[in-house]
């Protein structure tokens, strides 16, 4: 009788009233389906475990081959990964419409971001490109030539692709233009802002890349295991599938594990030693006061069963701790500006080039935050910033032409003879 009551009041309508109980249909299955306690209750969840598996472990597998080639090999690898990051940006707001009425749109796109590449590496690698170089050869001169007018060659670059812009404004078509134009070079900040620390830490030292990429897809392995098995508490609900479980696993996981992987890599002189020029041959140095060991002494709340009251560890350990820290509580908030970066576009993934895992650009989200906050730190609290020998000869060998180098040599040695004389 109350139904009958409700349907014939005018006040309620009849679409209303069933809109309305459909609306409550779709809430109560959304609750029992959101009432799993785990998710691995979906079979569809183990399908997609197991693709993403299968993707992990062939790009950890080129990963390792790529680090073992060297600097240059990884260098390459940070280059191609930036292309495919621009390319999938480039396409969030691409609308076939009006490119069919501006053909010349990516290719504009495309020479802002090879102006960008060029200032960006032309400034980190164009000392080591130097050295590399023999004072004999005909290439030394031509390098040199090009390293001073780096910055002229790079501005001339972008006037000319601010000219091609304006000369290229169609009407009607202003509003998509400009929104292009600030869309590409948002790009080039995100991309070659983290890029530009990436390939310093790497020439820095392989360690000082290896080890916070690796922190990362650790803790991206770990919250996604733990989350996947033991996950029940929603996170945030930018991102709904990842959980309180996963994330508190993860962190504990990458801490430990960045104390133990410090260990093993920074063993290897391959691994630790800086490199000055863009050969590819293998490295040996003496090694740096960091990684050679000392022993440590436990504490004394250490149980007396304890088999060891000694161990030895290499100071770089405890910077590998900081490391940790920050790639598992701060680094996954860059996975969280992802996340709300595509809700806001309204798409799953940036991309679809890795099976399981989406595009380059949902796996680099905690990269670029992790690679700025290892440059940051290593240039702060560990790199000494005093004046070296080395810095001075590179700053000769970048900033002087050959003669001048013959005549501060000879003005040199003619200074310390009076000196000893």
């Amino acid at each position: 009788m109350e139904e009958e009551n409700v349907t014939s009041s005018p006040s309620t309508p009849v679409h209303r009233l069933r809109h309305r109980r459909r609306s409550n249909e779709v809430v109560m299955d959304g609750d029992r389906v959101n009432a799993s306690p785990l998710l691995v209750n979906d079979r569809n969840k183990y399908k997609s475990f197991m693709v993403r598996t299968y993707s992990t472990l062939w790009m950890i597998g080129g990963f390792v081959l790529v680090v073992y080639m060297g600097h240059l090999y990884i260098t390459a690898m940070v280059v191609v990964i930036q292309i495919f990051m621009a390319k999938e940006l480039f396409n969030l707001l691409r609308k076939a419409p009006e490119d069919k009425c501006l053909p010349w749109i990516k290719q504009l796109n495309w020479h802002f971001f090879f102006t960008a590449m060029l200032f960006v590496y032309g400034r980190i690698l164009s000392q080591r490109l130097a050295n590399t170089m023999t004072a004999d050869q005909f290439f030394y001169r031509l390098v040199t030539g090009l390293i001073k007018y780096h910055m002229a060659i790079c501005y001339l670059l972008y006037i000319i692709g601010f000219m091609w812009f304006i000369l290229t404004l169609k009407k009607k078509m202003y509003k998509y233009q400009f929104g292009q134009y600030a869309w590409t070079h948002m790009i080039l900040i995100v991309v070659f802002t983290q890029s530009s620390f990436t390939v310093a830490n790497i020439f820095e030292g392989i360690f000082w890349f290896l080890l916070p990429a690796s922190l990362i897809i650790i803790n991206d392995i770990f919250a996604y295991i733990f989350g996947f098995f033991f996950g029940r508490t929603p996170l945030i609900k930018l991102s709904p599938k990842k959980t309180w479980e996963g994330f508190i696993g993860a962190s504990v996981t990458t801490i430990i594990s960045a104390f133990v992987v410090a260990n093993i890599l920074g063993r290897y002189p391959w691994l630790t030693c800086p490199r000055q020029d863009l050969s590819t041959g293998w490295l040996q140095c003496d090694a740096d006061p960091l990684f050679k060991p000392e022993p440590f002494a436990l504490p004394a709340w250490i149980p007396e069963w304890f088999p060891w009251k000694e161990m030895t560890v290499l100071p770089v350990q405890w910077h590998a701790l900081c490391l940790g820290l920050f790639a598992s509580i701060i680094a996954p908030f860059g996975g969280f500006f992802a996340s709300g970066f595509k809700r806001a576009f309204k798409i799953k993934d940036f991309g679809d080039s890795i099976p399981g895992h989406g595009g380059i650009t949902d796996r680099m989200d905690c990269q670029m935050v992790m690679a700025v906050f290892a440059y940051i730190y290593l240039q702060s609290f560990i790199v000494s910033q005093s004046v070296s020998v080395d810095k001075i000869l590179d700053q000769i060998l970048t900033n002087l032409t050959f003669e001048e180098q013959q005549a501060l040599f000879v003005k040199l040695g003619q200074m310390l003879k009076d000196k000893l004389s």
